[in-house]
């Protein structure tokens, strides 16, 4: 699905990391690990198209991934620190506008993914006067929506309680076992019940410093 060959980044004349391959097939989970600093969002948002400050090659299904960008788009979900939702929206507007930005028609959806998020009698309340935990359940919902073949999630727990931890973590080895492919970012100790892959960065640093 995602081909990475001798990727290389530098930052601040700091190498984060280079020689970096590796190759995301559909079913798997993988974590980016590393100390505050080692590039985990760099990285990630490179795999994304999002960062442009690099050498080396990304594919995507066998094709380069700008070569790739419509198709690369449609099947890639990414999820950044930020909530990425008008707080000035309610729940379901916010979600209504995601639909119709990604061409998507099933908006019927919307109501049943929110309240997968326990976000049940929430769909009306603008955003602003939900707490940062409910905001972020909101911008999660768009992932179920996005119908996307792979999930790139940045620190997707950050705000979550821990029963809404563990509902994430359910969401993710489903997606996973369904055949979708995961790449994320987290301080949290997963509890997946599906085998998880890493990437450390603090190693590969080691080995640039060596």
């Amino acid at each position: 699905m995602l081909t990475v060959n001798n990727l290389y980044c530098e930052r601040d004349e700091r190498v984060l990391f280079q020689n970096l391959d590796f190759s995301v097939a559909e079913g798997e989970a993988w974590q980016i690990q590393g100390s505050n600093g080692s590039g985990k969002t760099t990285l990630l948002r490179i795999l994304c198209g999002l960062n442009d400050e690099f050498t080396g090659e990304i594919l995507w299904r066998g094709i380069e991934q700008r070569k790739a960008r419509q198709d690369f788009n449609r099947e890639v979900f990414y999820l950044g620190h930020a909530p990425a939702i008008n707080k000035a929206l309610t729940a379901k507007e916010n979600l209504s506008w995601y639909c119709a930005s990604r061409g998507l028609t099933n908006t019927d959806q919307i109501k049943t993914v929110l309240n997968s998020f326990n976000l049940y009698g929430y769909e009306d309340m603008p955003c602003y006067l939900m707490s940062a935990g409910q905001q972020r359940r909101v911008s999660l919902a768009r992932m179920l929506l996005s119908q996307a073949m792979l999930w790139m999630l940045d620190e997707p727990f950050t705000a979550l309680d821990k029963q809404g931890v563990l509902e994430l973590e359910v969401l993710l080895s489903e997606h996973a076992k369904t055949g979708g492919s995961i790449i994320l970012t987290t301080h949290h100790n997963l509890q997946m019940d599906y085998p998880l892959q890493s990437i450390d960065l603090d190693a590969l640093a080691g080995l640039v410093a060596a």
